[in-house]
């Protein structure tokens, strides 16, 4: 069984890396599975950080700093899917309205610049907040009360 606290740094960002692409295939495209990996994600950047005694200050700002660096990836993998259909905004010829995404804005092209914005840069925000989440909840029972 694999273990994120005794794993190599590069081993458990490639492991990472290699789940998130495998979430992002599942959802075809859409983040749903990454933002739900964030929670195990969390436990386990908690769990790294808390493996030596240290003040609490410095584990919050490195379970910050692992978090945001486990979105940053995620908004990379998004930005390569979605960014090439930025070009469809500016094609008159474009069928917006037949794309296949939700017409939440009633409108083709802000449902679609909506959708683009959801994709690429809320998603990997949310990602960002269960990973948080993930790792509040497990400092809530290692971190000593004071």
């Amino acid at each position: 069984m694999l273990n994120p606290v005794t794993l190599k740094t590069r081993l458990l960002l490639l492991l990472y890396a290699v789940l998130d692409v495998i979430c992002v295939g599942m959802g075809m495209g859409v983040p749903f599975f990454c933002i739900l990996l964030g929670l195990p994600v969390g436990w386990a950047i908690a769990m790294r950080a808390t493996r030596t005694p240290r003040p609490a200050r410095e584990v919050l700002g490195q379970v910050l700093r692992w978090a945001a660096l486990a979105s940053a990836f995620t908004l990379l993998l998004m930005a390569l899917i979605w960014s090439r259909m930025v070009g469809m905004l500016f094609d008159p010829a474009a069928d917006l309205a037949n794309f296949g995404i939700p017409m939440i804005l009633y409108e083709p092209a802000a449902s679609f610049v909506g959708w683009l914005v959801l994709m690429v840069v809320i998603s990997p925000f949310l990602q960002f907040l269960m990973a948080l989440l993930g790792a509040h909840l497990t400092l809530l029972r290692r971190l000593p009360a004071e």
